[in-house]
């Protein structure tokens, strides 16, 4: 973790390729609740949040100030994403006609996941 906090509703999961903490119990990452309270188009109070998951509002706080510490897992999954996304073709401007993403050897995605 980058922060070395001790989190009451955060968790992080072994099995998970993402580093990022998710809310304890779900399958719900902490980056996505903040990521919903900051949106440009549509902000979401904490208390919106709750309600929407079904969450806890100390929950949702507690995902709010975990994403506004910016923290490096976080960056890296996502960096991780973008080059999986790279590697098998899904930005090349013809993919949204023929969204057929290139198949990654065993050996691309040894190194994208390591």
């Amino acid at each position: 973790m980058s922060t070395g906090l001790i989190y009451q509703y955060l968790e992080a999961r072994p099995k998970s390729p993402y580093r990022q903490l998710f809310i304890k119990g779900t399958r719900i990452q902490a980056e996505s609740i903040y990521r919903a309270h900051i949106n440009a188009d549509e902000p979401r109070t904490a208390e919106e949040l709750a309600a929407d998951y079904g969450l806890p509002l100390a929950a949702v706080v507690e995902a709010i100030e975990y994403g506004k510490s910016n923290p490096p897992e976080v960056t890296a999954d996502i960096a991780r994403e973008e080059a999986i996304m790279a590697a098998s073709g899904q930005f090349d401007p013809e993919y949204k006609y023929h969204p057929h993403p290139r198949i990654l050897t065993p050996e691309e995605w040894a190194r994208l996941l390591s």
